[in-house]
């Protein structure tokens, strides 16, 4: 009887320890996405407002920004868990498409100078 409760919380520990692993690399993987997607967005915003019209570097700063929280919603419907927040994102990656899209165009038809 002691050896089976020997083997069975062997057994536990090494099912805990596989599961805490696979969750330290999600949340190493979750980490590395925030960064990569927030670098990107900070250096395309602050290139798109230098121009010296203020409404082309009001469109081109404020675009990378609705992006990133775009790949920001996209990584939290990739690990999150709570129902809350995943149905914010879900309604973030809804409204900002609409914006993008509406800069994008504007930004089309009002080149830089």
């Amino acid at each position: 009887m002691k050896k089976i409760a020997a083997v069975v919380s062997v057994i536990v520990l090494l099912s805990v320890t596989a599961v805490r692993a696979d969750k330290a690399e999600d949340v190493k993987e979750m980490h590395e996405a925030y960064q990569q997607s927030m670098g990107a967005m900070k250096d395309d915003m602050h290139h798109g407002m230098m121009s010296d019209d203020p409404d082309v570097a009001f469109a081109a700063g404020m675009l990378p920004h609705h992006e990133g929280a775009v790949e920001m919603a996209k990584i939290q419907l990739k690990y999150g868990k709570d129902p809350e927040m995943l149905e914010l994102a879900r309604k973030i990656v809804a409204a900002q498409a609409a914006e993008i899209t509406q800069m994008k165009k504007w930004l089309k038809a009002h080149p830089a100078q």
